[in-house]
């Protein structure tokens, strides 16, 4: 998988490409529509497949104080975009060059000229130049006439409501984990580099890997049952808190999760953290020991969930 940009420039061997377009940030199922599609495209055209994301998110540079929403890193998707089978992902850096583009520009120049494009696939719902003011009618019209063939893909319901990233963060925020997962069909991961801690939880015989929560969007505060991704590449399953630790002072936004069975250094290194299923809100603890029963509990409600001894 290649990380391109627009600055960087297209490599021969890309060029005359299917481009996925679009944010795509969580590759749900709606996403995995579109790209699934480019990749279909690609197969029978004999072409190789680009998804184009971009990166900040358009939100954040129309709207730079927003609170952290974002379900997927630019690694991650990256990983996600090659487990589909995609041969590149270009980032487009979103600034405001690109949104002060206007549509026809973007489609002459971008799409058809620097990146040399036979066909673009996107959703239904796809807005794109200054204003917002190109759609998918305007994209398959004046791509055609620059020999870029556009098409869309209908909307993906689930329980008939359209999947969208914006319903997955609403899930996240009531700690509904099944919804998410259902939406994204894979659990809700946070991934990031383990930083040191206060060794508490070895003190009180959970042991834990932090992370901080960095552009993500915010699950509901609790306690979860999770699966983590190690740089080596096992999953070890475990238990999480995420929230601010209230029994401690001072408070302190973190994710916690200790993995069942492993005893090793994860200090520095990346990590990917999956939250399986919610358990319980976090609260505050008079002593230790209430503390360290509560904790037991939560372990033994996530070798339930995770379906582990």
């Amino acid at each position: 998988m290649q990380r391109l940009t627009l600055d960087g420039g297209i490599p021969d061997d890309l060029k005359g490409s299917i481009v996925a377009l679009g944010n795509f940030d969580g590759f749900h199922l709606g996403h995995q529509a579109v790209v699934g599609r480019a990749i279909g495209r690609g197969f029978h055209e004999r072409r190789p497949v680009i998804v184009a994301t971009f990166e900040p998110h358009p939100v954040r540079h129309f709207r730079p104080d927003v609170p952290p929403f974002r379900l997927t890193t630019l690694d991650q998707r990256e990983a996600l975009f090659a487990h589909a089978g995609a041969d590149a992902m270009l980032v487009f850096e979103f600034g405001a060059e690109l949104a002060s583009m206007d549509a026809e520009e973007f489609i002459a120049g971008v799409l058809a000229e620097r990146i040399g494009a036979a066909g673009v696939v996107t959703g239904d719902d796809f807005t794109f130049g200054k204003g917002r003011s190109g759609d998918v009618a305007l994209l398959k019209r004046l791509g055609a006439e620059h020999g870029v063939i556009a098409e869309a893909v209908s909307q993906v319901l689930v329980e008939g409501v359209r999947v969208s990233s914006g319903r997955i963060r609403e899930a996240l925020i009531a700690g509904d984990t099944g919804t998410a997962t259902r939406l994204l069909s894979r659990d809700y991961a946070i991934a990031g580099v383990v930083q040191p801690g206060d060794r508490r939880g070895r003190e009180l015989g959970y042991p834990t890997a932090n992370l901080e929560l960095g552009d993500y969007q915010r699950p509901k505060y609790g306690i979860y049952a999770v699966r983590v991704t190690l740089e080596d590449g096992r999953e070890p399953p475990g238990v999480a808190s995420l929230g601010v630790r209230p029994t401690f002072d001072p408070p302190r936004e973190l994710l916690e999760a200790h993995l069942f069975g492993f005893d090793g250094d994860l200090y520095g290194q990346t990590i990917e953290v999956a939250l399986h299923a919610y358990i319980r809100e976090e609260k505050k603890f008079d002593g230790l020991d209430d503390l360290v029963a509560e904790m037991r509990r939560d372990e033994a409600a996530a070798r339930k969930l995770l379906a582990i001894a």
